[in-house]
């Protein structure tokens, strides 16, 4: 969609939770995640510490849908690309 979402790579994992994201953000297919009905949840999976390292233990690898395992994301209204919390990684 032509919109600026961070100044650079680094400048998404800088500061305290990464990057303040602003504006809309688009699916591949062009829907507005923020408000199209499709995307329930708003999550962004990460797997990452707030400082945009592994977080080995949360970040869904080899998960099946048969385990309960967690991942972490972030809620994309709040803003914060790495400020997540863990979900069940059978959320959608």
């Amino acid at each position: 969609q032509g919109q600026l979402l961070a100044k650079s790579w680094s400048s998404l994992f800088e500061g305290q939770s990464g990057a303040a994201l602003q504006g809309p953000i688009y699916s591949f297919n062009g829907r507005s995640i923020l408000t199209d009905p499709l995307w329930p949840r708003r999550l962004a999976w990460h797997g990452s510490t707030p400082r945009g390292g592994h977080a080995r233990r949360w970040d869904c690898q080899g998960w099946r849908s048969s385990g309960g395992a967690e991942g972490m994301a972030s809620a994309l209204g709040e803003g914060r690309l790495l400020a997540g919390h863990r979900h069940n990684c059978s959320t959608p």
